[in-house]
């Protein structure tokens, strides 16, 4: 399963080099080239590495290595077709990790980040209504559930688009330079990530490969169903893009701003479930 592991970080890593590819030239910039973000990894795992003497030694160190845990636990989780519910209790559990990692330097930039992340939580609003619907309207929360489901019915993309819109709107909040990436904003540096440098800076950029491919993944079989691995990896690439589009295209949201649209997001959802249980 390792062989896995490997791939997706790597596939993650590469995705959100496309991301800041596709970005620069919708905003008419060259761009740096889409490998950008493994060289990255590779350039910080041969660099110096320290704690800062504010910082918590055991905090600093521990909460790089669960980042990891967590998204290597999804990963398998979304392979072996289990509950989507574990899945996205995972994606809550990094809410505390984004936390954990920004309050552990010591630094005002890094504190800032950690504590936005804990304002950004405001996405989860969405991720329980797109859970709903999708129990709602297929009666189960199994991935291998929803993948028979979606063999017999159709993609769950046309059935529930709201559930749809609502996840959407979760990845978009994780996605780097998006209207709800609060929690890196160029104010505050690089957010919660600012004072780790070295390996632990590489290790975190692991997690941000898996967390990515794992969130598209999820996305393509949950609404897709179980497509080829070449035709999933494509409609995989196919969300990314439309995703830098939106962030290429968005302002910076204010924390509020981006707490008062979720909301909204999740009041369409509900009305939507009504007018449709109305009907049916």
């Amino acid at each position: 399963m390792i062989e896995y592991l490997i791939l997706a970080t790597i596939l993650g890593l590469l995705f959100l080099g496309i991301h800041r590819k596709v970005i620069a030239r919708v905003q008419g910039r060259p761009g740096p080239p889409i490998w950008q973000e493994i060289l990255h990894t590779l350039k910080f795992s041969f660099k110096k590495t320290w704690i800062p003497k504010t910082g918590s030694e055991l905090l600093f160190t521990g909460i790089v290595l669960v980042a990891i845990g967590i998204w290597t636990a999804a990963l398998f989780i979304v392979i072996a077709g289990q509950s989507i519910l574990l899945l996205f209790g995972i994606y809550m559990v990094h809410k505390m990790v984004e936390h954990g990692v920004g309050l552990s330097p010591g630094s005002p930039y890094s504190k800032f980040g950690g504590v936005r992340s804990v304002i950004s939580a405001s996405s989860e609003i969405p991720l329980f209504g797109a859970v709903a619907m999708i129990y709602f309207f297929t009666g189960s929360l199994m991935i291998s559930d929803l993948i028979a489901f979606q063999a017999e019915h159709g993609p769950l993309l046309l059935i529930v688009p709201p559930a749809a819109l609502g996840l959407y709107v979760v990845i978009l909040s994780k996605m780097p330079y998006g209207p709800f990436s609060i929690v890196q904003g160029k104010e505050i540096v690089s957010g919660y990530k600012t004072e780790h440098f070295g390996v632990w800076r590489a290790a975190l950029d692991v997690g941000e490969g898996l967390k990515t491919f794992v969130l598209l993944f999820a996305f393509v079989v949950i609404f897709f169903g179980q497509l080829p691995i070449l035709l999933t990896l494509l409609v995989m690439l196919i969300v990314l893009v439309s995703l830098s589009f939106v962030s290429a295209t968005t302002p910076l949201l204010s924390p509020y701003d981006c707490v008062t649209v979720q909301i909204l997001i999740i009041v369409f959802m509900i009305v939507f479930a009504a007018v449709l249980g109305v009907l049916l």
